[in-house]
């Protein structure tokens, strides 16, 4: 029998997939990068009963390697080797399924071996050898649409994806580059998204980012995170992409964009019964 998040593509009919109706409401969530071994266990943990609380499917998501900090100095994470066995002990004993974005194709080999799904960061959502590699991994690859992408060109990539015969696909947008060191949402991108037939994503984190607005690291307006979120969830999207730790302000890297733990359990509240309303 098949455990979520496998059981996201189950749907047959060409209908049933453009629509997703019939998947539920779910979660990515997790901070930006491990830090540790302990730390990564104990947000898994408080994740994962906020979510059992609440009924909604979860996926605990870190990175092993932040590959693109803004500042060579920057906390990168403990690199592929150490992250995946941290990953690894997270899915064994806490019973969650798990996501990591990869950075290049040698990655892929290593990663599969311990995820769910593989991440293609939004920077290199057109890098092909990355996408054909990700693909024959045969595991769910999850493609987080470039700052830089109209939605529409987001086919492209997927449809990269599906030569190599995997059709377990996830997209998440993560907003658009606006100007100098500023994104921008448009929630237009979700519809247009839909039309590839597979779930669609919001970041909610990501896309209150101030890219290297700091002088050396990016800053963030989590303070928009809540009404970006629930403004997804009513122009369709399927789930929410949040980063979450607890005590953002001393976390290792996005801090200033990461939401607080202590309010993800009323912001996931909001978000269900939008999305119940969406999709009766």
């Amino acid at each position: 029998m098949k455990n979520f998040p496998e059981t996201l593509f189950d749907l047959k009919s060409a209908e049933s997939r453009k629509t997703r109706k019939q998947n539920p409401f779910f979660l990515i969530a997790g901070p930006c990068v491990i830090e540790s071994e302990n730390m990564a266990l104990e947000h898994a943990d408080l994740l994962k009963s906020i979510c059992a609380k609440l009924q909604i499917p979860f996926v605990f998501k870190a990175s092993y390697d932040k590959a693109n900090r803004t500042s060579v100095k920057s906390f990168r994470g403990p690199g592929i080797k150490p992250g995946l066995r941290i990953l690894k002990k997270v899915k064994q004993q806490i019973k969650v399924p798990v996501i990591t974005d990869i950075h290049n194709v040698q990655e892929v080999a290593l990663t599969k071996q311990v995820v769910d799904i593989i991440q293609i960061p939004a920077l290199l959502s057109r890098q092909t050898d990355i996408l054909v590699a990700a693909a024959k991994s045969n595991k769910i690859v999850n493609i987080k649409k470039g700052q830089f992408m109209a939605p529409l060109d987001m086919d492209h990539a997927v449809n990269k994806i599906e030569d190599m015969g995997n059709h377990k696909i996830i997209i998440t947008e993560r907003g658009t580059t606006f100007g100098y060191n500023n994104l921008v949402s448009d929630m237009r991108s979700i519809p247009i998204m839909h039309k590839f037939g597979y779930p669609i994503v919001f970041d909610a984190t990501h896309s209150v980012q101030l890219p290297g607005a700091g002088k050396g690291k990016s800053l963030g307006q989590r303070e928009f995170v809540e009404t970006l979120a629930l403004s997804s969830i009513a122009a369709g999207a399927n789930a929410l992409f949040l980063e979450v730790h607890l005590n953002p302000d001393k976390a290792k890297c996005d801090g200033p964009n990461m939401l607080s733990i202590k309010n993800l359990e009323k912001l996931l509240i909001k978000a269900k019964k939008i999305w119940e309303i969406v999709n009766v």
